[in-house]
C-alpha cells in the first residue's frame, strides 16, 4: 500500500527546515553534552560527555557520523535522499495499513525521520491512523515533543507543521503556522 508514494516538496521542506543543514557533525539536542552546553558548562566538562547520535548534513545520524565528521552540500542532499528512499519511505509504507495522500506521507515520513522508525511504527499515531482515523491521528503528532525526556520548542514547532501537512497544508504555511503558534 502507498508503494507509488516518496517523499515530496512538502516533507523534504519541513524536513530541511527543522534540521537545517550542518556540514560539520554536532551533538544530538537531547544528549548530556548538548544539554551541558546550554546550560553553559565548560567546554573542558563538556567535552567529557557523549554527544551521542551525532548528527551531520540534514540530521543524518548512523555509525558513521563521529565527532569532527565534515561534508558538503552535494553529501548532505546525498545522505538524505539515499535515507528516505532505502530507510524511511519503506518504513512508513510498512507500518501504514492505510491509503494516504502526498501530504499525509510526507507529514508521516518526517516524524519517523525524527522520532525514530521503531518508536513510530509502534505508536498510537500510527495504530489510530491504521483504523482510518485520521483526524484521531493528527491529534497525535504534539505527542512527540520530547528529546531525552525534555520538552523542545523546536519539536512543538515541527510536529505542528507536520500534522498540519498531514491535514492538508503547504510546507510553507505549516511552517508559519507552527511558527506562531511557538514563537
Amino acid at each position: 500500500m502507498n508503494d507509488d508514494l516518496r517523499i515530496g516538496p512538502d516533507g523534504t521542506a519541513v524536513c530541511h527546515y527543522f534540521e537545517q543543514l550542518r556540514l560539520e557533525a554536532y551533538p544530538d539536542p537531547g544528549s548530556p553534552r548538548a544539554k551541558a552546553m546550554r546550560a553553559g558548562k565548560p567546554p573542558s566538562e563538556c567535552r567529557k560527555l557523549s554527544g551521542a547520535p551525532w548528527t551531520i548534513g540534514w540530521g543524518d545520524t548512523g555509525p558513521d557520523v563521529v565527532e569532527g565528521l565534515t561534508i558538503t552540500e552535494q553529501e548532505a542532499d546525498q545522505r538524505f535522499a539515499r535515507r528516505m528512499a532505502l530507510e524511511f519511505e519503506p518504513a512508513v509504507r510498512a507500518a501504514v495499513k492505510v491509503p494516504v495522500n502526498q501530504r499525509q506521507f510526507d507529514a508521516l515520513v518526517s516524524i519517523f525521520y525524527n522520532a525514530g522508525v521503531d518508536a513510530l511504527s509502534k505508536s498510537t499515531l500510527v495504530r489510530v491512523l491504521n483504523t482510518g482515523d485520521f483526524a484521531g491521528a493528527a491529534a497525535q503528532f504534539p505527542r512527540w515533543n520530547m528529546s531525552g525526556g525534555v520538552r523542545m520548542k523546536g519539536l512543538d514547532r515541527r510536529r505542528e507543521a507536520e500534522r498540519l501537512v498531514f491535514l492538508g497544508g503547504d510546507a510553507r504555511s505549516a511552517i508559519a503556522a507552527a511558527l506562531a503558534k511557538f514563537p
